[in-house]
């Protein structure tokens, strides 16, 4: 798509101010029932716009990016527009700068269109649990769209932005990119600059594209990629073109199939998953039987180290350096003590703290806080965090080995299709159980794709199954040829 609208811009079939236009008018019609989006960028997305035409009309050269609309996920800083990473905690946080990579965006003169709905700081499986709203699937708007990047996803799918930028953190862009039936690509740990991303866990976070095409995802990756001297881990990759490397072929790749993903796999998404086999087969791929033996202590070893990170995070939202204060809002106070006059005032320092993350945190927030906090405290610090530390560094050696042997993984990005709405809000292991085959990835850092491989029918609607290619470290060109090889062949 990103390739055929900058085709039109340049004809001056369109111009980027109309196509930005009807972005809006979409927005506009749709998003009521959707959710996808928190704040719109209006007068920053027309001024890009009006921008590009006016370079077209001097004949003047344009990026791919140049004039295409797009989402930003509402952790992403963008200068002087609000960003709330979904948490009431940060509701009158209007960020000072831009994140490295809406630098990079305004660059290539990509149009921002707004700021999209998300767990609350990425903490989530359904984008159920942001401070604002609730966001829909657009396949089935009884249903969640996945998360935590769940309104950006929903803004492409619905077809509210052409694309859009997520985080991942144990899958939050690939999980939902499944279940609204689009590609999302996590790249590996390094490849692109965290700087101006609100954190929640360090050391497994990762921005990342969201589109209808895997071609375009490689499109968006080649401009936001690369080393940044704001953010001490990015890597010195190099800039690449990754869609000048989609070739289409992929006779003689070695697909390694985890035995421990796929024992437990069942009904239609079983069926799918072995379909999907047989085409990868068909396209000359060679299809092995793999261990990952450590795969089964992925999801509790993900969830000591995510969330004695997110304790370690999140303590800077203390209601005094920025973001929500008790003390600005009276009836914070009453809704904390009802009993007291509503003009009344924490009396000290602790009070102030306390109060301001008790009103400005969500129930999951705190759940996460409170588990990080244990695990890291004197006499639990070696059980857990040192434990599962090491767990984590047996899961990167099983891929080290694995990659020995094959040249991709090979999964079903989620154990099922998207739930209802509500659904497992009351039991939250049930919605962690989600991420049991995307945290893998961002435990050992690799590169990792969901992109669309069939349907399950669910009470008459046809619900997205998404399968995930993971690669090796560094290698998104190749993790993105299998893709792309794959959609171009359905």
């Amino acid at each position: 798509m990103i390739r055929d609208l900058h085709q039109k811009l340049i004809n001056k079939e369109i111009t980027s101010v109309e196509l930005t236009e009807q972005y809006f008018s979409v927005i506009e019609e749709k998003d009521k029932e959707i959710g996808a989006y928190l704040t719109l960028t209006k007068e920053l997305a027309m001024q890009q716009a009006r921008f590009v035409d006016e370079k077209i009309s001097k004949g003047e050269e344009i990026d791919l990016l140049a004039g295409i609309p797009c989402a930003i996920k509402d952790n992403l800083c963008v200068d002087g527009y609000r960003t709330t990473a979904g948490s009431k905690i940060l509701d009158n946080y209007i960020a000072p700068y831009d994140a490295t990579v809406i630098k990079r965006l305004k660059e290539s003169a990509a149009v921002i269109l707004g700021k999209t709905n998300m767990d609350e700081f990425a903490m989530g499986s359904s984008t159920e649990n942001s401070a604002y709203q609730i966001t829909r699937n657009p396949v089935d708007t009884s249903r969640v769209p996945g998360g935590s990047s769940g309104g950006s996803i929903a803004a492409v799918a619905a077809g509210e932005a052409v694309w859009s930028l997520g985080t991942d953190t144990g899958g939050s862009i690939r999980q939902p990119a499944s279940l609204c039936g689009v590609v999302g690509l996590k790249p590996t740990y390094g490849r692109v600059s965290r700087s101006g991303a609100i954190a929640m866990a360090s050391s497994l976070d990762q921005i990342g594209p969201v589109a209808t095409s895997v071609e375009d995802v490689a499109i968006i990756l080649s401009r936001i990629s690369g080393q940044d001297p704001m953010d001490a881990t990015t890597a010195r990759s190099g800039d690449k073109k990754y869609e000048d490397y989609l070739t289409g072929d992929i006779t003689g790749s070695i697909i390694g199939v985890p035995k421990e993903y796929v024992e437990s796999l069942e009904g239609e998404i079983k069926e799918v998953f072995e379909k999907s086999l047989e085409k990868f087969k068909s396209l000359g791929a060679k299809i092995e039987t793999i261990s990952l033996p450590n795969a089964q202590y992925a999801l509790p070893t993900y969830y000591i180290i995510m969330t004695s990170e997110v304790s370690s995070n999140l303590a800077r939202f203390d209601g005094i350096k920025y973001g929500l204060k008790v003390n600005d809002l009276s009836e914070s106070v009453s809704e904390l003590n009802p009993n007291e006059n509503s003009n009344a005032i924490p009396r000290t320092l602790l009070e102030t703290y306390l109060d301001t993350r008790k009103i400005g945190f969500g129930d999951e927030v705190k759940r996460r806080i409170m588990l990080g906090t244990y695990a890291l405290s004197s006499g639990y610090y070696d059980a857990y965090y040192v434990k599962a530390q090491k767990v984590r560094a047996l899961i990167r050696k099983d891929f080290e080995e694995a990659f020995k042997k094959v040249d991709f993984i090979y999964s079903p990005t989620t154990p099922e299709v998207a739930f209802k709405i509500g659904e497992k809000t009351s039991d939250p292991l049930k919605m962690y159980l989600g991420d049991i085959y995307t945290v893998t990835a961002n435990m050992a850092g690799v590169p990792a794709i969901s992109f669309p491989i069939g349907f399950q029918t669910v009470e008459d609607k046809d619900l997205p199954i998404g399968g995930q290619i993971m690669g090796k470290w560094f290698d998104e060109e190749g993790v993105l040829n299998v893709a792309h090889t794959y959609e171009i062949n359905k």
